[in-house]
């Protein structure tokens, strides 16, 4: 049963209606599950009556060909990416918003923690010591270090913060070039090529896009230096895997930090790699968890319920993506 017209319908497709979220839209909008687990013919009503979609994986979540039929004027993710939307099954000339910074402080203390652990050779050191090796050489600071921040959103900005805070320099590569935090360096994509040749630590932070798929390739790896960390908490595919493992395999003194992969099972429904990452000693991992810490799935809720009451209200809303800037990632 749908809720009476007088009220704006949010159709929440990711599972059922939660306190959290009745807190959340309460003075603005009716609020209705439209999850796989509702009745066919009560889904079918709520998403013919919705003025809001709240979405996690919109292509599981809404059926093949439902999508352009829906009259829903503004889609919201609860995820921080907009790269894995079939934008042509979305409800006609809606806005669609990704629910940016969300998930910023801790990802960013997870790239920090990539960082530090790979400076300090920490995988290294352990696979030797497990292999009865005791090796102490030289390790490395992020004080005085240089860290590149390719994508200094909302994640960018918190990690710049957290290196300053152990006295790096940071230098910061945005759409604008400009920032009102305290960098070394603001520029754009146009000078992503410098950013890497004086960096000692760089965290990828951006959006996969078209214009960032597949930025770093074999020249911006031998742009860097040849013992430089690289960090990426963005997507898989900002970067080129067989570039980067060939990279890796060869420069052993390089390291590299990767929470995010080419293949995962939120996309693809698979977790695999396409080259022996594992093998080599100057690889960190970690499963895409780099948000995952206790409460942050319920922030990152209530972070997009507020920004569909924006959008009701009739407010400014944050994060709106084009689809052209995703057609072909």
């Amino acid at each position: 049963m749908t809720p009476p017209a007088s009220r704006p319908l949010v159709a929440v497709t990711f599972g059922p209606v939660t306190d959290l979220l009745r807190h959340a839209l309460a003075d603005v909008a009716e609020l209705a599950s439209a999850s796989s687990r509702v009745p066919d013919p009560e889904r079918a009503a709520v998403l013919g009556a919705a003025d809001a979609l709240l979405v996690w994986n919109a292509s599981r979540e809404l059926r093949p060909g439902e999508g352009p039929g829906l009259p829903a004027r503004f889609v919201q993710l609860v995820s921080a990416g907009a790269d894995h939307l079939p934008f042509g099954e979305l409800p006609p000339g809606a806005t669609v918003a990704s629910n940016v910074g969300a998930y910023a402080e801790p990802m960013a203390e997870h790239a920090l923690a990539m960082a530090l652990a790979l400076l300090k050779r920490l995988p290294q050191n352990h696979a030797k010591l497990a292999g009865g090796v005791w090796d102490q050489s030289l390790t490395r600071s992020l004080q005085g270090a240089t860290c590149g921040v390719v994508g200094f959103g909302g994640i960018g900005k918190a990690t710049g913060r957290r290196m300053r805070a152990l006295g790096a320099r940071v230098l910061a590569i945005n759409t604008t070039g400009r920032t009102t935090e305290p960098v070394d360096f603001a520029g754009t994509l146009a000078d992503l090529d410098a950013v890497l040749a004086e960096s000692d630590v760089v965290v990828l932070s951006v959006p996969l896009t078209r214009a960032t798929t597949g930025l770093v390739s074999t020249p911006q790896l031998r742009t860097m230096k040849p013992d430089a960390v690289l960090v990426n908490v963005a997507r898989g595919a900002v970067v080129d895997e067989a570039a980067l493992y060939a990279h890796l395999r060869d420069h052993p003194e390089f390291s590299a930090g990767l929470d995010t992969w080419w293949v995962e099972p939120f996309h693809q429904g698979e977790f695999r790699v396409g080259h022996p990452f594992f093998s080599l000693p100057n690889v960190l991992g970690s499963p895409h968890n780099s948000a995952l810490v206790p409460g942050m799935v319920e922030e990152a809720v209530r972070r997009a319920a507020a920004n569909v009451a924006r959008f009701l209200r009739g407010e400014p809303v944050t994060g709106v993506v084009r689809p052209e800037d995703y057609a072909g990632t």
